[in-house]
């Protein structure tokens, strides 16, 4: 581990295509101190990790092997199942088969919950603290707020996630583990007022805390640094994605316009980290003022650059900028600009 507080992983979500022992071989080779599993391709089954004790082993003996570590996993797909609603083709294409069932839609949430409940036990098995992921929101679709909607189908949105988060969380304080919540569009809290009002609707229990991933964040006009200051007590992961915001004119606008990602019609997209609009060196001395001493994971996703090259360049860049580091407060740090 170079830097003498934050390791720097990747995320596996974006390279389940490849077996989990080929992402562990090129993390290593890249330097990467360790992994974020991904509950998905054969990187990690949640089932088989519960029920079959050498499933489990296999995987921490292909980290061992190349000399890899883990800190968290995470289960983002079947988070999204929970609370969605509607369910329909597009989580079919994302949940595993023993999630999706007869894709009966109140059947697909519950089985989705009992697989969230499932990440605690099998984290806790594999020794992690932290499972990464979303929640799902049964209010997404009404984002635009028209035609409109009345304030107790909001208030029975954030209702129904306390309802169905809640029993998942009781696993996780049982088992002594944390879910890190990405705040991300399509989600119970997906902007800071949301994010607010969403851990409000738990009663701030500890189980429930944020993956900070600062990429869905910028291009909506969120404050990245503040985020950090205002959650501090709720940083329990980081996720690395940097987004470029392109220069206006006057045709794209920040939802995109169902145009795909790295569409020059777009007024954002995703590029590697370290070379967008992000500020990652106030980042990480904003992360260093509250406390975070976990891992830094990088999730690759820029689709105007080879992910074989960029995936290398990432953990090197990451690297220089923790460096550059102060060992100082924020407050100190930005105390004479």
């Amino acid at each position: 581990m170079t830097d003498s507080s934050h390791p720097v992983t990747l995320f596996t979500g974006q390279w389940a295509d490849l077996p989990f022992e080929e992402v562990a071989r090129l993390a290593a080779s890249w330097g990467y101190d360790g992994l974020e599993i991904a509950c998905s391709g054969d990187h990690l089954n949640l089932v088989r990790a519960e029920e079959d004790p050498s499933y489990l082993r296999s995987r921490l003996e292909i980290l061992d092997r190349h000399g890899l570590r883990v800190w968290a996993i995470s289960n983002h797909l079947a988070g999204q199942a929970v609370c969605d609603d509607p369910i329909d083709f597009r989580h079919q294409a994302i949940v595993r088969d023993y999630v999706w069932g007869d894709g009966e839609a109140e059947g697909v949430r519950q089985r989705a919950a009992e697989d969230m409940k499932r990440a605690a036990r099998v984290a806790r098995s594999l020794g992690v603290d932290t499972v990464v992921g979303f929640t799902g929101s049964k209010i997404w679709p009404y984002v635009a707020m028209f035609p409109p909607v009345p304030a107790s189908v909001i208030d029975e949105g954030y209702e129904d996630f306390a309802h169905r988060w809640n029993p998942i969380l009781d696993v996780f304080d049982g088992e002594g583990v944390r879910f890190a919540h990405e705040v991300h569009p399509s989600e119970i809290a997906y902007d800071y007022w949301t994010t607010v009002r969403a851990l409000e609707a738990i009663d701030h229990r500890q189980a429930f805390g944020l993956n900070w991933d600062p990429s869905h964040l910028l291009w909506q006009g969120i404050d990245t640094i503040g985020f950090i200051t205002d959650f501090a007590d709720r940083i329990y992961h980081v996720d690395c994605k940097d987004t470029r915001l392109r220069p206006p004119t006057g045709r794209s606008g920040i939802l995109g316009s169902h145009l795909s990602w790295g569409d020059p019609r777009r007024g954002w997209d995703f590029v590697s980290t370290g070379h967008g609009d992000m500020h990652w060196e106030d980042a990480f001395r904003a992360l260093a003022s509250v406390g975070y001493d976990g891992p830094i994971s990088i999730e690759w996703e820029d689709a105007g650059m080879d992910r074989l090259h960029g995936a290398a360049e990432a953990v090197d860049r990451i690297r220089e900028l923790l460096w550059k580091r102060p060992e100082t407060s924020f407050d100190a740090a930005f105390s004479n600009q």
